[in-house]
């Protein structure tokens, strides 16, 4: 075996693949190898397809060049070759190889891995925004190297995951900051969160967060605020630390821009060390007994109604109300957060249509900080972790046995809350048969627990830093997120402002509901009523009846098209999807495959990037088995090309045959690695087109 003989890339210089399948099952296949190969690594890629392929029929030869800048390596299997594994061997040929990053790595959390996961295959999910404004005159230059001060400090902020089935956490050593700044007037709000929205975040290129400032410079100190935006994604940061790394900046800021001292330690890197170390047989124990049972309805508290896939809603409570909501949970051995939970349980109920005692659950986002690892309230990391919680609600029981109830249980889980969702799943008994549930239950599919409750933040903290902004003309506001899409079809978000006042945030995704206007009015309704009535002897039911005096009840519904579909249904084929049109009709395609651990936002920077005549159509990686024939759409013409980075290369190839089997020439497949740059790949794809399109 020769697994271990590799050699580093030289730099700017990636191995690209072109393989020709062949129009019918006799012709020779053949694969050519473009950029950096050598022997040695060459026979290790061949050695590792023997390994997973011991009976592959036939093993490559070269043919003709050894690999030049102008004459690739042919290799040919002949004709028995074409069931061997190209697209396996061209995956290895491209992915970088040991010695191309200078980057430290550590292997990410469960939680990371699933968090990425679900943004890999839903774009746009996980990405949060901060906002607030800055009164006062704002020094930009100063503001750009004290956000470079806090990336300089903290590992977390020059992580970036690397591309491939297993991906690392890469720990880059030098990392600029990415600070945009916007003049006054040269663009509205609206339209700068907007366009920040639909550009997204890339959590595979670093720094792990992006300021966007609109307004300010020097000489600025007038009455118009400045505005700051701060974006980042859930795998890499949360809520907590976006907010630790907002002080820290301050401090740069009020310290002329620069932090003294090297980087924070614990960091990143401790927390996976801390994490790797833990005995999960305690945990495993616990959510084997405690996470909710099949039989525990988990309703879209929604009302039913045309309307955007999307929406958020917000109502605040003031500070006197919630002044008096503070004290009431108090007096019951309870908090706002806790509180909240018992009756967004009550809400579930009523949204289930059930008439005795239910068990309900839902999601709640601990912080993830309760833990042993020294120093972890102070560490910018993605701690916070969406955990099941179900709890029974009888219409005779007591709101303070509720309360009890939902307090009790997340004391419980507390101790365990640095585990991750899925592996609670994983770890779940088995459900014991259950009665049949009435028809009005809607049953949760692709997301579980089918609504999350994020308590987010507290009072505002002694060291945020506001006394001395103010000894400098600056005054800054709370930072107030926008709201992230997450995987959960309804999101709470409750928030202290700055005025002492609780704001409530409802978002639905992927719905088909005018919005979460209802359900939002219905829970800010009750933790306005509850600090009145006496919860030793208010029963659940009196909240439902004082619920039921409203005009309209929100209406159980039924799963919306972005839940899983019921077992043993057939998969949905991912369509096809244009990413850029053809220059002329008949120009015929250029198919990109896209491959599971990369974003979506690459695959449309390399349709930019194209200028051949041809349009560019994205193939979606499939929810469950490989991909059928795709068909272009409209008339466009013929699949010229298939197109993957590395790890995709497997993928093209059974799409290539499939087109071959459906009586087409399959089309010419090409592999790139993972970091490549995108406008080079689209020049070769452009070249590697117009080679297809050729006659012969």
């Amino acid at each position: 075996m020769t697994a271990d003989h590799t050699s580093p890339q030289p730099p700017g210089r990636d191995t690209t693949v072109v393989l020709d399948l062949g129009p019918a099952p006799h012709d020779d296949p053949a694969l050519e190898v473009h950029g950096p190969l050598d022997g040695d690594r060459l026979e290790a890629a061949l050695d590792q397809v023997a390994v997973h392929h011991p009976d592959a029929p036939a093993r490559p030869h070269p043919v003709g060049h050894r690999g030049t800048a102008t004459h690739p390596v042919r290799l040919s299997a002949g004709a028995a070759g074409t069931a061997f594994p190209w697209g396996l061997l061209a995956d290895l040929l491209t992915h970088p190889v040991s010695g191309a990053r200078t980057a430290r790595s550590v292997p990410p959390t469960t939680l990371q891995r699933e968090l990425l996961a679900d943004a890999d295959a839903h774009p746009g999910r996980h990405v949060e925004r901060l906002t607030w404004a800055w009164h006062g005159r704002l020094d930009i230059e100063r503001f750009r190297d004290s956000w470079q001060s806090v990336v300089d400090r903290e590992s977390v902020l020059r992580a970036a995951f690397g591309d491939g089935p297993e991906p690392l956490l890469l720990l880059h050593d030098d990392v600029p900051a990415e600070v945009l700044w916007l003049p006054e007037g040269t663009v509205g709000w609206p339209e700068l969160v907007e366009h920040d929205l639909r550009r997204g975040l890339d959590p595979r290129l670093p720094p792990a967060l992006r300021v966007t400032v609109l307004g300010g410079g020097f000489g600025r100190g007038g009455a118009t605020p400045s505005r700051v935006l701060l974006t980042y994604h859930h795998a890499l940061l949360d809520d907590w630390s976006a907010r630790l790394l907002v002080r820290e900046f301050y401090r740069a800021y009020l310290a002329g821009g620069r932090l003294p001292g090297g980087e924070r330690r614990p960091d990143i890197r401790d927390y996976v060390h801390w994490l790797h170390r833990q005995d999960t047989t305690p945990a495993r124990d616990y959510w084997s007994h405690s996470a909710p049972r099949a039989d525990a309805v988990s309703p879209v508290p929604l009302t039913a109604a045309p309307g955007p896939a999307t929406g958020r809603t917000e109502v605040r409570l003031d500070a006197a109300l919630a002044e008096r909501l503070t004290a009431w949970a108090a007096h019951w051995g309870s908090t706002e957060s806790g509180v909240l939970q018992a009756l967004w349980a009550v809400l579930l109920y009523r949204a289930s249509g059930a008439a005795g005692p239910t068990r309900v659950r839902f999601g709640v986002a601990v912080s993830g900080r309760g833990i042993t690892l020294e120093g972890a309230e102070r560490l910018p990391a993605p701690l916070r972790a969406p955990l099941p919680l179900s709890v029974e609600v009888d219409p005779r029981s007591t709101v303070a046995t509720l309360l009890a109830d939902v307090r009790d249980r997340v004391l419980d889980m507390a101790a365990y809350e640095w585990v991750s969702p899925g592996q609670i799943r994983d770890w779940s008994a088995p459900a014991s048969p259950a009665a049949p549930l009435p028809p009005s239950v809607p049953q949760a599919s692709a997301y579980p627990d089918g609504s999350l409750l994020v308590f987010e933040g507290g009072a505002r903290p002694a060291d945020d830093l506001s006394a001395d902004l103010a000894a400098h003309g600056v005054r800054v506001g709370r930072p107030e997120p926008l709201g992230a899409r997450t995987g959960f079809p309804v999101t709470l978000v409750t928030r202290w402002d700055d005025e002492g006042g609780l704001v409530l945030t409802a978002t639905h995704d992927r719905t088909p509901y005018a919005d979460a206007t209802e359900v939002l009015t219905d829970s800010a309704s009750l933790l306005t009523e509850v600090p009145y009535l006496a919860a030793d002897s208010t029963t659940v039911a009196d909240l439902l009846r004082l619920l039921s005096a409203a005009p309209t009840a929100p209406r159980p519904v039924a799963a919306g098209p972005s839940h899983a579909a019921a077992p043993g249904a057939p998969a949905e084929e991912p369509p096809l999807v244009t990413l850029r049109p053809a220059a002329e009709p008949g120009a015929g395609a250029v198919c990109l495959v896209q491959a599971h651990g990369l974003p979506r936002a690459r695959y449309d920077r390399l349709a930019e990037a194209y200028r051949g005549p041809e349009s560019v159509v994205l193939l979606p990686t499939p929810a469950d088995g490989p991909h059928t024939a795709p068909q272009p759409p409209g008339d466009t013409g013929p699949l010229l090309v298939l197109a993957a980075f590395s790890g995709g290369g497997t993928a093209a190839c059974e799409t290539a045959r499939r087109i071959a089997k459906d009586g087409g020439r399959p089309p010419l497949v090409v592999i790139t690695g993972a970091t490549a740059d995108d406008a080079a790949f689209a020049r070769t794809l452009q070249s590697v087109a117009a080679r297809a399109g050729r006659p012969g």
